[in-house]
């Protein structure tokens, strides 16, 4: 990780009084510049050429010279209070870096979209010029000794309206960055958001935000719930952003399924996919479509069980002769099970075998669901707002992505989900304690499978239509990417994963060419400074960081809460 150096002490010491009164004026200046025109060029950037009419980065900018106001605050002024609990100095060290990495990639896009610097108008240097006072500021800070935010507490209240806001920021924060149609807009996005959970992990805040959601793990459920419901509310009947948010809750489902495989017995599965195409094609087939091959008609409650259990027994078909044994070979087994399962589907064409998929042309013309007079394909209104297609697939997916979690939670905490764990920590160790090993990873493949094949029964009629070339080995990677990205066990993990692979590459289609270069660097990113994933347990961040006895103690005492 490149690490800026810092400035010698004699130096801070000298003009470290400057550092409060330089960080405000540059915060200043930031605000009056976002303020003013940015560009002269109104198509570029969402329109940064009005003054007094701030577009979305000069909204960015603003908020960033907010927060770091607040910390300049908390470190020399009225909310010293605050400022004894955080880091302060080491936060506004990294929100003054990412601050001024903002204003400088936001100067860069407007040269390369409108031609020139000289598009550039003087709002935008007054805002890169107060970026790089807040810059200055920040290194003149010294860090100074606090206490520990981690065991701060609040009243039960207050801390349950902190994840009510924390939320409400994300619904909105959501909303606002999908709304974002212009590709540098976006990426400028990310860049504030990633400043600012940095900032947050150097103030201690985030660990905090981390034991308040552990006190009060109910109600961040149902808040995350809520939010989630919430969601197409904020689109305005738009389907353009919920197509995308459906795909993601269909790419969750079929994560969370593969997690337990992965993330819990250990098991690498890089066939995974299969198990979703099998659900999907029995959805398919046994639809209402003009072009379905299976007379058997039932309601669709019937055929996502029978999609389930046709895909639990391919995972027990395919489980049984290989789960003895593991490793390299068990991929590879995997895999091989994925291909001939895309390749069986190409060959039930009724020419190499018998007509069941129609072979490389698929299933087309899949109609809508319907639950009584109720059309998924209808737009319906709920208080006043329009809900189109994709909106009522998608509280049929939050349904289920909450089956899901709630089947993956029971198991994880159950004699079961302990066992697979032992598998996979040490599968010897665990089969001399009387763990029945080969017996539990049929049954995780079993489980993994099914919940696939049920995510796969509801994707077949949103997609319209199921072919073989959906279903192919890249795919399954980006499930198992998604874990590890994620953070493999963990449910908020996968989520965050899920959303993140399925996410960008739609907001990020000028960049399709090199998605996966893109997705290769992320990952050995990943593995260089956050093996864990993005969301990991403690248990598991030990795994890859033994030698941090801050993090041993407070594993210990999470098991001795667990046991007492």
């Amino acid at each position: 990780m490149i690490r800026i150096p810092n400035i010698p002490e004699s130096v801070v010491v000298k003009h470290g009084p400057k550092a409060w009164p330089l960080g405000l004026a540059g915060a200043g200046l930031l605000i009056i510049g976002s303020l003013l025109s940015w560009s002269f060029d109104p198509q570029v950037l969402g329109d940064l050429s009005i003054s007094f009419n701030p577009g979305a980065l000069q909204i960015m900018a603003i908020a960033q010279s907010v927060l770091a106001i607040i910390l300049l605050l908390a470190d020399k002024g009225p909310l010293t209070s605050f400022g004894e609990w955080a880091d302060t100095a080491l936060a506004l060290r990294a929100l003054a870096t990412w601050a001024l990495l903002f204003m400088a990639l936001v100067l860069v896009a407007i040269t390369v979209e409108a031609g020139g610097l000289v598009n550039i108008e003087p709002g935008g240097w007054i805002s890169f010029l107060g970026a790089v006072l807040v810059f200055a500021s920040s290194r003149l800070v010294l860090p100074r000794e606090t206490r520990d935010l981690g065991h701060a507490r609040l009243p039960d209240w207050s801390e349950i309206l902190v994840i009510v806001i924390l939320m409400a920021a994300i619904l909105f924060g959501t909303a606002f960055a999908l709304g974002l149609t212009d590709a540098w807009e976006f990426v400028l996005f990310l860049m504030v958001v990633t400043g600012v959970l940095i900032t947050g992990v150097r103030a201690g805040l985030l660990t905090w935000l981390g034991h308040v959601t552990t006190r009060h793990k109910r109600v961040l459920m149902l808040a995350a719930f809520a939010v989630a419901f919430l969601f197409p509310f904020t689109q305005n009947g738009s389907d353009a952003n919920m197509s995308i948010a459906s795909q993601v809750l269909i790419f969750a489902a079929a994560a969370m399924g593969l997690n337990i495989v992965v993330g819990l017995a250990g098991l690498l599965d890089l066939g995974y996919i299969a198990f979703l195409g099998a659900g999907a094609y029995v959805g398919a087939t046994m639809s209402t479509s003009a072009f379905a091959t299976i007379g058997w008609k039932p309601p669709f409650i019937v055929v996502m069980l029978v999609g389930g259990c046709v895909s639990a027994t391919l995972g027990l078909i395919i489980g049984a002769p290989t789960l003895r044994v593991s490793g390299d070979y068990l991929a590879i087994v995997t895999l091989g099970f994925g291909e001939i399962f895309r390749l069986t589907m190409f060959n039930l064409d009724g020419n190499n075998g018998p007509n069941l998929t129609h072979g490389p042309n698929g299933v087309p013309a899949i109609p809508d669901l319907t639950f009584g007079s109720f059309n998924f394909g209808d737009t319906h209104t709920l208080l006043g707002i329009p809900l189109a297609r994709f909106s009522n697939y998608y509280f049929l997916l939050l349904l289920l992505i909450a089956f899901i979690i709630l089947v993956f939670s029971r198991l994880n905490n159950s004699r079961i989900g302990r066992g697979w764990v032992a598998i996979r920590e040490d599968e010897k160790a665990a089969e001399a304690m009387g763990v029945n090993v080969f017996g539990l990873k049929i049954l995780a493949f079993v489980v993994g499978a099914f919940l696939a094949g049920l995510a796969g029964t509801i994707k077949a009629h949103q997609d319209v239509s199921v072919t073989p070339d959906q279903y192919i080995f890249l795919e399954s990677a980006f499930l198992l990417a998604a874990i590890v990205l994620g953070g493999m066990g963990t449910v908020a993990g996968v989520l965050i994963g899920a959303v993140i692979l399925k996410l960008l590459p739609e907001k990020l289609r000028f960049f399709a060419d090199y998605r996966l270069l893109l997705f290769g660097l992320l990952l050995v990113l990943m593995m260089r400074f956050r093996p864990e994933g993005l969301v990991a347990s403690r248990r598991r961040q030990l795994e890859f960081h033994e030698e941090d006895e801050e993090l041993a103690v407070r594993v210990e005492g999470d098991i001795a809460e667990v046991v007492i």
